[in-house]
């Protein structure tokens, strides 16, 4: 990499932020460490941070409300790390705004190709001619300010809910499954239940369905999901 990316690390256990800080600064990144959410919200305001990898059990603060108050201010990448394994606690986390999750005790090169993953996905965004608006009917989708109108109303939506009407909406016309939406929109394979997919097509149809609205998020049965209009 060119630039050297600054990644935020939070987590109380001092040896997990040892060792995440020896191996991702042998690959070339600036570490910082913060052992607690107050902490941590205090280098979010104050310093450039290109990607968090976020513990969810910590005192005081969790990681949950940590993301839900980096999500206020932030669209930077977060890796959540849990020890627990429960597909609710997962789907809370990325509701929470989280980018990717990984479970205690996980593989540390595993760890460091999804921080590599998140910050090329990140990069591209940046370049990409489909950051400008998107819009179908009443509906407008601008992805580099991640505001939603409907009917010319801002829309509140969790950071994943909009990217994933915005690839649909990029796409519109063509069916994904849910493996795929998966991949393209969380931005890897994801080895898990595609549950998550479903849980964030039902938030958007609850938030953002109206009878007069001119196209849908249509499920194709068998095959997964579409958004469908002209």
């Amino acid at each position: 990499m060119t630039e050297e990316k600054r990644i935020l690390v939070v987590d109380d256990d001092e040896n997990i932020c040892r060792l995440l800080k020896m191996y991702l600064a042998n690959e070339g990144f600036q570490i910082l460490v913060a052992n607690d959410g107050s902490k941590a919200l205090e280098y979010v305001e104050k310093e450039k941070i290109d990607l968090i990898i976020l513990d969810v059990m910590m005192p005081v603060m969790d990681g949950w409300d940590v993301c839900r108050a980096v999500r206020k201010v932030s669209t930077v990448p977060i890796i959540m790390l849990t020890a627990r394994d429960m597909l609710d606690d997962k789907l809370q986390g990325f509701e929470s705004g989280a980018d990717d999750y990984m479970v205690k005790p996980f593989e540390t090169k595993e760890l460091v190709a999804r921080v590599k993953a998140r910050l090329r996905d990140k990069q591209d965004e940046a370049g990409a001619d489909d950051q400008l608006p998107l819009a179908i009917g009443n509906l407008v989708v601008d992805l580099s300010r991640y505001q939603v109108t409907l009917d010319q109303t801002v829309v509140d939506l969790k950071p994943k809910e909009i990217q994933l009407l915005h690839f649909l909406l990029l796409h519109r016309n063509t069916v994904f499954s849910r493996e795929q939406l998966l991949e393209k929109v969380w931005g890897y394979t994801y080895y898990g239940d595609t549950r998550t997919v479903d849980v964030h097509v039902k938030r958007l149809r609850e938030k953002l369905e109206k009878p007069a609205n001119t196209w849908q998020i249509k499920t194709v049965w068998g095959v997964g999901y579409k958004l469908e209009g002209e």
